[in-house]
């Protein structure tokens, strides 16, 4: 017992510092990079979450074809200890930063704000509200692909019976195309705006919903994968390129950063932290029908193209202002 509280005690703090980092990652390289080409550089840390799928997805897979006595005896601890490789260098490059250039500007004139949470609530609310709207299609979606619809492979009889690579490997295949797209996505925002990519992405993952989780009742693990990169590499991608610098560039220099951070944690509490357990309850009681993955897929990805329409384009905004976009 002791076990499972200290990890799920473990993974909530882990959650918080993930939840800060890609905010302040994004925020950061928004504020430093050529404005013309602001997309691309600020998915770039994105790439990250990719090839960090890649490594856990990959990890995965090789450990679980060792002997199940020798797994379950010590193997398992291997993984976790050999992250601290990358904490090592996580630390490292934290230590070698320097703040940007928009930050000593406002501590330059005196800007910086002590309470940043409450004047975001004061003069930002609609902003906060527009990014966790333009959250729901992408992180609920990338929770659906990568995690809900393995389980519900595992529990629908008579598809895919005893095979469980076949998920860590679609991952793996989906989130090498992925590492890729975010960025394609982030510079094609650059040139057509974010708004644009935006909205037909978040319309071609409804479109695509109700078609692809009638494919994975097929049986066939070429579609199963097929379906993973197209949902994961295009549909989520497709949003989550163009809102790397999109949800900087609605803010406020003087609360950019809480105002990204809010956005993003609020929406990964409602969109992808709920998706397990919604999705699940809606599988038992529907006797694990496909149909209600697909709707909920649907609605996530219909609420983020309803939300374009109430986003101001900030492709190329001047990140030294003051004011929101508007």
């Amino acid at each position: 017992m002791l076990g499972a509280v200290l990890l799920v005690t473990l993974r909530i703090v882990q959650g918080l510092g993930a939840g800060a980092e890609q905010a302040g990652a994004t925020t950061l390289i928004s504020e430093v990079a050529p404005p013309k080409r602001r997309g691309y550089f600020a998915s770039l840390p994105f790439v990250g979450i990719q090839l960090g799928t890649l490594l856990g997805a990959g990890t995965f897979a090789l450990i679980g074809m060792a002997n199940k006595g020798v797994l379950e005896g010590w193997l398992w601890r291997v993984p976790f200890l050999a992250s601290i490789i990358l904490i090592v260098v996580a630390i490292f490059i934290r230590l070698k930063l320097k703040e940007t250039p928009v930050f000593q500007e406002l501590e330059k004139h005196k800007n910086v704000v002590k309470n940043p949470v409450g004047e975001l609530w004061k003069h930002s609310k609609k902003n906060v509200l527009v990014g966790i709207g333009l959250r729901m299609g992408e992180n609920g979606n990338s929770s659906i692909y990568s995690a809900l619809l393995i389980s519900f492979m595992s529990v629908k009889e008579g598809v895919f019976p005893g095979d469980k690579f076949i998920g860590p490997v679609g991952l793996l295949i989906a989130a090498g195309f992925a590492a890729v797209m975010v960025v394609t996505f982030g510079a094609l925002s650059d040139r057509i705006g974010r708004v644009k990519v935006y909205r037909y992405g978040a319309l071609f993952q409804a479109i695509f919903a109700i078609p692809a989780f009638y494919l994975v009742t097929l049986g066939n693990v070429t579609l199963v994968w097929a379906v993973m990169v197209v949902g994961i590499a295009l549909g989520v991608q497709s949003m989550l390129g163009p809102q790397c610098p999109l949800l900087p560039e609605l803010f406020g220099s003087q609360y950019r950063f809480t105002g990204v951070a809010l956005s993003r944690e609020l929406s990964a509490v409602l969109a992808g932290g709920l998706v397990p357990l919604v999705g699940v309850a809606l599988l038992a009681a529907t006797g694990n029908s496909w149909v209600v993955l697909a709707v909920y897929s649907l609605v996530l990805a219909l609420i983020s193209y309803i939300t374009t329409f109430f986003t101001p384009e900030t492709a190329g905004r001047d990140l030294l202002s003051l004011e929101d976009a508007k």
